[in-house]
């Protein structure tokens, strides 16, 4: 069982990109639009901030459940979920009824720098966090 939740753990960043990819593909109003626009708005572009930082924390749960999980590492997972958004942003200059801009690109990386930090801080640091229950899986 800890071998399937291991393997899991590593597959969901990958999972995780196809989706953020498939919905950068559709209208920024095809999966939910709230009565209030400018809610709505707000919501979504604060959204920027939330879906790459949650991209950098399952590449470091990803890491620490195949044990490698360093601070090396963990920049690099950083680098490689802010490279996405790059990604993601060009991506959507593509995609009609969608557009990329550098302030949302800034976005991505700022969540990605605030995960990123707070694992430090708590998994490096302090050793203590969920990537500690998740480093677990692999021993």
């Amino acid at each position: 069982m800890k071998k399937l939740a291991r393997i899991f753990i590593i597959v969901l960043p990958f999972l995780y990109m196809a989706a953020i990819w498939i919905m950068s593909s559709m209208p920024d109003n095809a999966v939910m639009q709230l009565p209030d626009r400018a809610t709505d708005r707000f919501i979504k572009e604060a959204m920027h901030l939330v879906e790459f930082a949650i991209l950098y924390m399952l590449f470091a749960a990803a890491l620490a459940a195949s044990g490698k999980l360093t601070p090396l590492s963990s920049l690099l997972a950083a680098v490689a979920a802010g490279l996405y958004g790059v990604t993601d942003e060009i991506h959507q200059a593509f995609v009609p009824y969608r557009n990329a801009s550098w302030i949302d690109l800034l976005k991505d990386w700022i969540g990605v720098a605030a995960a990123y930090f707070h694992v430090r801080y708590h998994y490096f640091k302090h050793n203590r966090g969920f990537l500690t229950k998740v480093k677990q899986l692999n021993g």
